[in-house]
């Protein structure tokens, strides 16, 4: 097994996000060492300097590490009972977009272990991450928000701490992306609306970005549903799916009943049974109004 430096850290998951997050790290003068399940995902940050772990236990060895997966599943899979226990006197920071009950059970986990669990998903497309300026919500204990305050600063443009509790951390994540599929879907019903009267997509979104809906979700998501642009995705629409649910779980742990959640679900399993959408970015689901699938 690779010997870890003492200064090392470990950056585990080097998909469109991670790979992004993990380039930060090494071109602040880190040593990193980068796990990813398909190998040849850690051959440019190695060329760039990173050393390459051959199994996720080597990326974990290190005094601080980081993740970056698709999802529970994929999580798990990393972060097993023997991996957290590997962990004892470590930090390990996840910042995946999970559901708040597994963070719940991996902070108790941590704790049983004596390990330091971090919540800290975030806020970005794949270009935002490349160039650290990401939005991190962070959630976890306060000495180990603290210590990772350097670390957040060359992955983000702004920390934002809501708690204790990591899962906290993940149900606002959850909660944020709801706000995005909503003006997804509010874009493309509208440009629906009105390119059937003869107007111009384009003209219409940015319209709506350059006066009443300035941001970057308008202003980003409206082009690319004005020009029909979903590939290569940057965010998989079936990520976006997975997210909803989160956002369901979130809504049902606080006994809300959100009034368009079902319709919202509706759209998201027509665009991913439609074989034109499936693969494509999650703001395809635009597509569904504009195509009449449901």
């Amino acid at each position: 097994m690779t010997t870890i430096a003492k200064a090392a850290v470990g950056f585990l998951g080097l998909g469109s996000m991670g790979a992004g997050m993990a380039r930060r790290l090494v071109d602040a003068g880190h040593d990193v060492v980068v796990w990813n399940r398909s190998p040849a995902a850690a051959d440019e940050l190695v060329a760039a300097g990173a050393r390459r772990a051959q199994a996720p236990a080597e990326a974990l060895e290190p005094e601080l590490s980081f993740s970056m997966l698709a999802n529970d599943e994929a999580v798990q899979s990393v972060l097993d009972e023997a991996a957290i226990r590997s962990l004892k006197g470590r930090t390990h920071v996840v910042m995946a977009s999970i559901s708040p009950s597994l963070a719940d059970r991996l902070a108790t986990a941590f704790d049983a272990e004596g390990a330091t669990y971090v919540a800290a998903p975030v806020l970005g497309r794949p270009p935002v991450a490349a160039a650290g300026q990401l939005n991190i919500l962070a959630a976890g204990p306060a000495e180990a928000l603290d210590a990772l305050e350097p670390y957040f600063a060359e992955l983000g443009k702004r920390t934002w701490r809501l708690g204790e509790r990591p899962s906290a951390a993940n149900a606002v994540k959850a909660a944020v992306n709801y706000n995005i599929i909503h003006a997804m879907q509010a874009i493309g019903e509208s440009v629906a609306m009105t390119e059937r009267q003869g107007v111009d997509p384009e003209l219409f979104t940015e319209l709506l970005s350059s006066t009443l809906f300035g941001g970057v979700v308008y202003s980003g998501y409206g082009g690319m549903i004005a020009r029909g642009e979903y590939t290569p995705p940057g965010f998989h629409i079936a990520l976006g799916r997975k997210d909803l649910g989160l956002a369901q779980e979130v809504a049902e742990a606080g006994g809300v009943t959100p009034a368009t959640l079902p319709a919202l679900i509706e759209v998201f399993d027509a665009a991913l049974a439609d074989p034109d959408l499936k693969d494509a970015d999650w703001s395809a689901i635009a597509e569904v109004s504009r195509r009449d699938l449901l």
